[in-house]
């Protein structure tokens, strides 16, 4: 009988393809934080850079109440970061290292994601750095509620295994793109995370690096995207094949005063479509805060038109 050694190279499948692509990619813009804070209560978690001059991605939670914080490289290097901006309201942190010259990943777009595609969590679990897991994402348009008691919207659901540590990293599509930042995991659950979507993270990134925290209006609902009707889009003269349907009001709030209710789809506020919740979120800016700001609902089958006047968001 004539034995045959394993050839010493192979050709991998195409699932494994994309996800050591993604790795090799984005991987080495990921970095170990570390948050040292008072009477010795430090913490740690990961983030991305995105751009060649320092400045990463993180969570909000795992900078919350650092004094000083430093980030390593998977090649290494350590480097002193500061605190450029933070949102408790989604969760996200802008962060910058003292360097230049860095490896960094691109963002692409959680806009178009699909149920069932293929991801890549890439980030430092329990203290193991570069570490990667991949999944699909399970579903779409969950909602977390963040530290600061607000609701974050458009929120990824996917079963790529994250452990403590994990928190700020990158949630990766085949195509080696950013689409979102791990945040959660569900205790005792097997299969249950979530990311924020980066198009929400790329809003909030923005206004941090302009100001250092986003200032913001609210009408006090919730709300989630929903697929319109294509017979109602089309009759509607409407591009945009979804809306935000309100699903709860918030008592004495700016909706509760115009008369919105929970079960009306919201197509047009301030004369800008709504096509997603991430939509909405863009236009209450500070700038609309006790401004009077038409908009247009679905109730009952019939189109409504309202009044409301944003109020500030402390």
């Amino acid at each position: 009988m004539t034995l045959h050694s394993a050839p010493e190279t192979f050709d991998l499948d195409p699932y494994s393809q994309r996800v050591t692509q993604a790795f090799d990619i984005v991987g080495p813009s990921v970095v170990h934080i570390s948050a040292q804070g008072s009477k010795g209560r430090n913490g740690t978690g990961s983030g991305v850079l995105f751009t060649p001059d320092g400045y990463l991605l993180t969570n909000s939670h795992v900078i919350a109440g650092a004094q000083s914080l430093s980030a390593s490289l998977t090649d290494g290097q350590t480097f002193p970061a500061r605190l450029v901006g933070d949102d408790p309201a989604t969760d996200l942190a802008v962060l910058q290292l003292s360097a230049e010259g860095l490896p960094y990943a691109n963002f692409g777009t959680s806009a178009n994601l699909k149920v069932g595609q293929l991801v890549v969590a890439i980030g430092n679990p329990l203290g193991f750095q570069a570490t990667v897991t991949a999944g699909i994402v399970s579903a779409l348009g969950r909602t977390l509620r963040s530290a600061s008691g607000r609701l974050i919207e458009s929120i990824i659901q996917t079963d790529a295994p994250l452990n403590p540590g994990n928190s700020g990293g990158p949630l990766v599509d085949g195509q080696a793109r950013v689409i979102g930042i791990n945040t959660a995991m569900i205790g005792g659950a097997q299969g249950i995370c979530f990311a924020i979507g980066i198009d929400t993270a790329t809003d909030v990134v923005s206004r941090l690096m302009k100001d250092g925290k986003v200032h913001r209006s609210r009408l006090g609902l919730s709300g989630q995207t929903i697929s319109l009707d294509s017979r109602l889009a089309a009759r509607l003269k409407r591009k945009a094949v979804t809306a935000v349907l309100v699903s709860d009001i918030q008592p004495k709030s700016a909706a509760e005063k115009s008369g919105l209710r929970a079960g009306d789809v919201l197509l047009e506020f301030d004369g800008t479509v709504i096509a997603t919740v991430d939509d909405l979120h863009r236009l209450l800016t500070a700038e609309r805060a006790g401004r009077a700001c038409n908009a247009e609902v679905i109730r009952q089958g019939r189109i409504e038109r309202l009044t409301l006047t944003p109020q500030t968001d402390q």
